[in-house]
């Protein structure tokens, strides 16, 4: 039988994970994740800034189809 504190802690586990899944279908890039992907595999490499972050992903999701209807 799992003990409180290891419940609490799966429960806190789901929630992240939901709350990522919730802001990747509504187009909010995670910075957390990719500031900790930068650390991680890139770790000499100053990752770029929360509005940077942001504005390079909006202009990938969207950039590519301004001007056009479809």
């Amino acid at each position: 039988m799992l003990e409180l504190r290891e419940l609490g802690e799966q429960a806190a586990g789901f929630g992240r994970g939901l709350a990522q899944s919730l802001r990747l279908m509504v187009g909010l890039p995670d910075y957390g994740a990719y500031v900790a992907h930068m650390q991680a595999t890139h770790p000499g490499q100053e990752p770029m800034s929360y509005e940077a972050f942001f504005r390079e992903r909006q202009e990938a999701r969207y950039g590519a189809r301004l001007g056009r209807c479809c």
